[in-house]
């Protein structure tokens, strides 16, 4: 019978203090859309890698939760905007279950925003304008991969390609019609400003009939 050894690791070690900025209610916008924009400026003016790169958390009906790394394309008073396929994983549980959940984290800045809100498809019109935008690489990739599907191997990956490449040609790449858009809007907006000791400054945003009411978490 063969042993089994159990391996752990502990990364306690692993720990800095925060202190580079706060985040006082006097601070805030009263707008949450408006302080993220505000916030998203200061990320991209940092010289951050991929500022709006936003881990996305879905979840089936069952309640059994996936996340996984999306980029924000837009942000207006109606929420925040990503596409993808909408055969991938995210997509069905998207039409079954339509909540989501975005997490940023600047860690450079010490800050990370959290949002939850109700998921909607973008119309049509608002996906074809953008995948038109997309260089034509991805665009092609849009109609190659059949997005968390299994595949046996790259080459399958690749040979499709190389198929659409033939089919279009030099011609015009129309948007593939399980392809587009989605916007979270949001119910609830934490944004979460690292201290010192790890008494961290968390200040919600949530939505009630008659606006938003600005709330301080416990860290």
């Amino acid at each position: 019978m063969r042993e089994t050894v159990e391996m752990t690791a502990t990364y306690h070690d692993e720990r800095r203090d925060y202190g580079k900025s706060v985040l006082r209610e006097v601070d805030l916008d009263p707008d949450p859309i408006s302080q993220f924009e505000r916030w998203f400026r200061e990320a991209e003016a940092s010289g951050l890698i991929e500022p709006g790169a936003m881990v996305l958390a879905t979840a089936t009906p069952s309640g059994v939760p996936s996340a996984r790394v999306v980029l924000l394309r837009k942000t207006d008073q109606r929420g925040f905007a990503f596409f993808t396929n909408y055969d991938s994983r995210k997509g069905n549980e998207l039409a079954d279950n339509p909540r989501a959940s975005l997490v940023f984290y600047w860690a450079e800045l010490e800050r990370q925003v959290r949002i939850e809100g109700v998921v909607e498809r973008l119309p049509d019109s608002d996906s074809d304008a953008y995948f038109q935008s997309r260089p034509r690489g991805s665009r092609l990739s849009a109609w190659a991969s059949p997005q968390s599907s299994l595949v046996p191997d790259r080459e399958t990956l690749e040979l499709g390609l190389t198929e659409v490449e033939a089919r279009f040609g030099d011609g015009e790449i129309p948007r593939p019609a399980n392809w587009g858009g989605y916007r979270v809007e949001p119910d609830l907006i934490e944004f979460w400003q690292g201290r010192s000791s790890r008494l961290h400054d968390r200040l919600r945003y949530r939505r009630q009939a008659s606006g938003w009411t600005i709330e301080r978490l416990a860290p």
